[in-house]
C-alpha cells in the first residue's frame, strides 16, 4: 500500500539521519517531495510518532525526535540486559549451523567496515547480532529485541558513523562470537554488555559535540 511505502521512506530517512533531528515535517513539502498526496503523508507521520521517531510541537506540527542521552539510556539500558542474556542463552543452544552462519557473519562485518558506507556496516552488523538472537530460540526474547530494533538502529547508525570506532566494532564482535563458539557464558555476556556500553560513550560524545555545535552556531 502507498501509505507504508510513504512510511518506510520517511523511516529509512530518520534512522540513517537524511531528515535530522530537529527537522520540521511539513506535509506538503513531504507530499511534493515524493509525489503523492498528504492523506499518506498524515498517516505516516502518525505511525511515526507512536514509534518515538517523531514528535509533534504545538503550534509548529511534526518534527524528528531528538536523540537525546536520556533516550539513549534507556534504549541501551534494557538492550544491555536483554543482549547479555541473548549472548548466554545462544552459548548452550546454538547449533553448527548457526554457529557457521555467525562466523560468516563476523567476518563479513569486518569487510564492511572496510567500505566506509554506514549502511552497509549497519546491516552488516543487524545480521550479525540477528543470528545470536534467533539462537537462543526463545519467542519472547526475539519479541521485545524486536520492539526495540527501531530505536536501537538509529543509535547503531549514529554509532556506526565514527569511523575511529570500527576497529573496537570488529574486535568486539569477534570476541562476542570466540566466547559463544567456545560456551563460555560468563565471557559471552560481558562482552555483549562490553559492545553496548562502548556505543553508548561514543553516541553520548556525539551528542555533546553536536549541542556545542548548534551553542556556538547561535553564538556567532
Amino acid at each position: 500500500p502507498l501509505r507504508d511505502v510513504v512510511f518506510n521512506t520517511l523511516r529509512k530517512a530518520i534512522l540513517t539521519g537524511e531528515l535530522k533531528p530537529g527537522e520540521r515535517l511539513m506535509e506538503i513539502h513531504l507530499a511534493n517531495r515524493l509525489g503523492v498526496s498528504r492523506t499518506p503523508i498524515r498517516e505516516a507521520i502518525r505511525k511515526l510518532e507512536l514509534e518515538g521517531l517523531v514528535i509533534m510541537i504545538p503550534r509548529r506540527g511534526a518534527e524528528v525526535a531528538q536523540i537525546t542521552e536520556k533516550s539513549l539510556k534507556d534504549v541501551l539500558e534494557v538492550r544491555r540486559a536483554l543482549d547479555a542474556l541473548c549472548a548466554e542463552l545462544a552459548c548452550d543452544r546454538i547449533s553448527d549451523e548457526e554457529k557457521e552462519r555467525l562466523r560468516q557473519a563476523c567476518n563479513a562485518f569486518d569487510h564492511a567496515t572496510v567500505t566506509g558506507d554506514a549502511t552497509t556496516i549497519a546491516a552488516a552488523d543487524v545480521a550479525f547480532h540477528d543470528i545470536i538472537v534467533q539462537a537462543t530460540g526463545n519467542a519472547r526474547l526475539i519479541q521485545l529485541i524486536n520492539n526495540l530494533s527501531e530505536q536501537m538502529y538509529r543509535y547503531r547508525f549514529e554509532y556506526i558513523k565514527d569511523e575511529s570506532g570500527h576497529d573496537n566494532l570488529v574486535n568486539e564482535h569477534r570476541m562476542i562470537y570466540e566466547s559463544i563458539i567456545e560456551q563460555d557464558k560468563a565471557r559471552a555476556a560481558e562482552a555483549a554488555r562490553l559492545h553496548i556500553d562502548n556505543q553508548e560513550k561514543s553516541v553520548i560524545r556525539q551528542i555533546r559535540l553536536e549541542q556545542e555545535h548548534v551553542v556556538k552556531k547561535r553564538r556567532s
